[in-house]
């Protein structure tokens, strides 16, 4: 089956073909597209290993104004579409309006928590993956500088800034970490022009490894970072294809996962609270063939060792989220 866009004028509505099977599932992508080759890709990569795996379908829809996240709630529970994944924090206002409404549809929010009983709310520890590139940014550095870029300045994506500021002081604790955010509304999702120019601004401070946790506009972190010389580090999905041998890693944030998990425990899914991290694999670092010659044995037996600790409580890396103060990282 599939889902039509068709835009109205200036407002977009959603329109659902006829005859879709009840037990269908459904992923609502955020805004910047199911190919951001960021976090919403890594959600669209989770529905396409369960769509391979079991020859089943599913639907889907990109948004592309903010008014449209309860529509297509609503039109998606109407038709029957059971569960409904939604990829992003954004939605959980109107989740929370919706979910009473379907009590027989299961919802399953990532990066948010909404409070109803039948919806599975998934949250990641960001912070602890975050922490395990750091290090390996401050062992990469030859200038002692390591950059951040975010994209929305939310809580969020301090999370991940000062995950991987605790990395790098952990590493290396004479380095500077040099942080940005890229701007306060949605559009700094999709900004790789001021992504570049982040990018370059921290360049000229002596940053020579720079972290993007912004979704699309991490696209031009990347970029920027590959045609100036310098290393980057990629989130969510593995962006270390990107540009071989200049992505020093990337930060998996496997989003893929809960997206997988939730389309195969269908619609006797169990709802409620879900953390993934370190110690359940739903964070990590990327190592492959487009990074393995910048990564040494040393750090990788470094970053080994740090993840194992982290597993098992031995090592606390600081929740931003928790307590909205970061002791390795000035904003």
């Amino acid at each position: 089956m599939t889902l039509m866009k068709t835009l109205m004028g200036a407002a977009a509505t959603l329109a659902l073909s006829a005859g879709a099977s009840l037990a269908e599932p459904a992923l609502i992508f955020d805004l910047g597209g199911k190919f951001d080759k960021s976090f919403n890709e890594a959600a669209f990569g989770g529905a396409e290993r369960w769509a391979a795996e079991t020859g089943n379908s599913f639907r889907e829809i990109e948004l592309q104004s903010e008014a449209q996240r309860e529509q297509a709630l609503r039109r998606f529970a109407e038709a029957g579409a059971n569960p409904i994944v939604m990829a992003g924090f954004a939605f959980g206002d109107a989740l929370g309006q919706v979910a009473g409404d379907y009590p027989d549809t299961r919802f399953v929010i990532i990066d948010m928590v909404v409070d109803a009983p039948n919806v599975r709310s998934v949250v990641f520890n960001e912070h602890e993956g975050s922490y395990l590139v750091g290090m390996m940014a401050a062992e990469a550095s030859k200038s002692n500088t390591v950059g951040f870029i975010g994209g929305m300045d939310i809580p969020l994506i301090r999370k991940f800034a000062c995950g991987y500021a605790q990395g790098v002081m952990a590493a290396n604790p004479d380095a500077k970490v040099i942080a940005n955010m890229t701007g306060t509304t949605p559009a700094a999702w999709n900004d790789p022009v001021k992504g570049s120019e982040l990018t370059k601004a921290q360049i000229s401070q002596g940053a020579d490894v720079v972290y993007a946790a912004a979704g699309g506009t991490g696209v031009g972190v990347l970029q920027t970072a590959a045609d100036e010389g310098i290393l980057s580090i990629g989130v969510d999905s593995n962006q270390n294809h990107l540009h071989p041998g200049k992505v020093l890693t990337s930060m998996m944030k496997r989003v893929d996962n809960a997206v997988f998990d939730a389309f195969t425990d269908g619609v006797d899914m169990e709802t409620g609270f879900s953390v993934m991290g370190l110690a359940n694999g739903g964070v990590g670092y990327a190592l492959d063939d487009n990074n393995a010659p910048l990564v040494s044995a040393e750090m990788q037996a470094m970053v080994d060792a740090a993840a194992a600790k982290i597993a098992t409580g031995e090592i606390k890396v600081h929740d931003y989220m928790s307590d909205d103060s970061c002791p390795s990282l000035s904003f």
